[in-house]
């Protein structure tokens, strides 16, 4: 399983939202570049970066400082937040992100979620974020009546390799991922799964590896201290105890 750190960009700052409410953002680390290479220091190979302004805007808000991570780091990093366009998608696989992120889009434009499949492949993954199991959309502004396991199965349907499921309920809350809707996802399609929101601690990394998930995003664990990078690297097999 893999582990990626995750970082929240506001203003050009690295930031923490609790259920993805604007109203709390507040400042984790002296910059976004500063946590990167912190997370990089202590082993990991993948970062999770979400562009909150671009998420509100759909538009490349945080552009420049998403390069400063990419050409300084060698981080491989994941990116969502307001990529709603084909043009968009280019700029950052260019710009060398790993993987992009399709969230808004994926509810709303599926013919761009299949064309950007078709061309990048395992570079476009999917975020589908639910509250009480339906789908929110446009930074979490919008709710939708869609059920968040029909959309993964119509996003399986479309050749998708990766989504990232986040329940946000759960997110920015240290209350623990939730299991019982993750465990139904794996079940209901054959996408690699990566598990975000309410990551606690090593027994949370724990439970998540033992379901057999591709990967796990932490983001207010880490900064808090409940999580140790290094420890739950290990655990996720990533590292070697030694």
């Amino acid at each position: 399983m893999i582990l990626l750190p995750a970082i929240d960009i506001k203003d050009g700052r690295c930031v923490r939202l609790l259920r993805g409410d604007f109203a709390t953002v507040h400042q984790v680390a002296d910059s976004p570049l500063a946590a990167a290479r912190s997370f990089e220091r202590q082993g990991a190979a993948w970062l999770h970066v979400v562009d909150l302004d671009g998420a509100k805007t759909g538009s490349r808000v945080g552009a420049e400082t998403i390069a400063e991570i990419v050409k300084n780091t060698g981080l491989q990093v994941e990116l969502g937040g307001g990529i709603r366009d084909m043009q968009t998608v280019e700029y950052y696989l260019k710009m060398g992100i790993s993987r992009v992120i399709l969230g808004s889009a994926a509810l709303k434009e599926p013919d761009l979620v299949a064309e950007a499949v078709s061309r990048f492949g395992e570079k476009i993954a999917v975020g589908i974020d639910a509250k009480n199991e339906l789908v929110a959309a446009e930074g979490w502004l919008d709710s939708s009546t869609v059920h968040y396991l029909d959309l993964a199965r119509r996003m399986e349907g479309l050749g998708v390799y990766t989504i990232i499921f986040t329940d946000i309920s759960k997110d920015g809350t240290l209350e623990g991922p939730n299991l019982p809707q993750l465990a139904r996802l794996k079940s209901a399609v054959g996408c690699n799964i990566i598990a975000s929101g309410g990551i606690r601690d090593i027994e949370d990394i724990q439970a998540l590896k033992e379901m057999d998930l591709y990967g796990a995003i932490c983001g207010k664990s880490l900064y808090q201290g409940t999580l140790k990078l290094p420890q739950a690297l290990v655990l996720a097999g990533e590292q070697d105890a030694g």
